[in-house]
């Protein structure tokens, strides 16, 4: 791995922080600054865009009360695209309910004038009984 590779693995990880922390502060204009216009949200609810997504975080229908990666992210670079994966534990508040999420996370970074923007997350939902299994059968991958 290369200085060029270890500073842009650094910054996204970096940028991947701040992300969270502006999840946490409900900032939905700081929020806003880590996504491309054209960024889109996949979950099992289906596709949702940035300005649906802010919409609920500006009016506080949706809201974090915490928002911690675990584990080490896996982040590939691909030229001025890069792709990042995780695993996310965070506390959603939406429609008066509260949700505790324990989640995958994959999200496809673009490098504009100089600044890396999301256009694409994907969540996934953590299988417990899967773990369980793969836990009890020595898996490890």
């Amino acid at each position: 791995m290369n200085e060029s590779t270890n500073n842009n693995e650094q910054e996204l990880i970096d940028l991947g922080s701040a992300w969270a922390e502006a999840m946490v502060a409900n900032d939905a204009t700081r929020i806003g600054s880590f996504m491309a216009d054209e960024w889109v949200i996949v979950s099992e609810r289906g596709i949702s865009t940035k300005d649906q997504f802010l919409s609920f975080v500006e009016s506080g229908a949706l809201t974090h009360s915490a928002f911690d990666m675990s584990g080490d992210a896996r982040i590939k670079f691909y030229g001025d695209t890069a792709v990042l994966t995780c695993r996310v534990v965070n506390t959603a508040h939406f429609g008066g309910q509260q949700f505790d999420a324990d989640e995958f996370a994959s999200d496809v970074f673009v490098k504009r004038a100089g600044k890396w923007l999301c256009v694409l997350s994907h969540i996934t939902a953590v299988d417990k009984g899967w773990e369980t299994m793969k836990r009890d059968s020595g898996e490890n991958g």
